[in-house]
């Protein structure tokens, strides 16, 4: 595994949909001010948007041999960290980025940004790669689906080696 696979990858999906769509939104505004009283809001969702992202890439290099990128995945399920607690956390990730930089410019076109990315996975998963998911890992990644929430997280972390939930 090359960090240039990575670096691939992650450039072209995450830092284009949180940094550089969003850079376009706010240039093609003209001048726009940071919303630093929103900053309580705005900060904490970037920074748990980053952690996130950063925790989930490191995941699928560790653990699942592969990338976040659909042409490249993991060759393994990956159910740790915050996979044992919702199926998609890098899409929340990318989805706490998008809201957190909405309000730290107080955007309108921004939080629109969210909603459409949002809608695109939305639609995506269960479409698209959820089927793959299941083709590729069968029973383990069934098991993992019935007990672990596509979008809001379990409070408590699921255990795969437990009989009961």
């Amino acid at each position: 595994m090359t960090v240039w696979r990575h670096l691939r990858a992650i450039g072209l999906l995450p830092v284009v949909v949180t940094l550089v769509v969003p850079a376009i939104i706010v240039w093609r505004r003209g001048p726009v001010a940071v919303r630093w009283e929103l900053a309580f809001l705005s900060l904490p969702l970037i920074s748990l948007g980053l952690v996130l992202v950063v925790w989930t890439v490191s995941l699928f290099a560790t653990v699942g041999h592969g990338t976040l990128a659909p042409w490249d995945p993991t060759s393994r399920l990956v159910i740790r960290g915050p996979y044992r607690h919702v199926r998609n956390p890098m899409i929340s990730g990318v989805l706490c980025i998008l809201l957190g930089e909405a309000a730290l410019f107080g955007s309108l076109p921004l939080l629109l940004w969210f909603a459409a990315v949002f809608a695109v996975n939305a639609a995506y998963m269960p479409l698209v790669e959820e089927p793959g998911l299941r083709r590729r890992f069968g029973e383990d990644y069934e098991l993992y689906q019935a007990h672990v929430p596509r979008w809001l997280p379990r409070v408590r972390a699921w255990d795969p080696n437990q009989e009961a939930d």
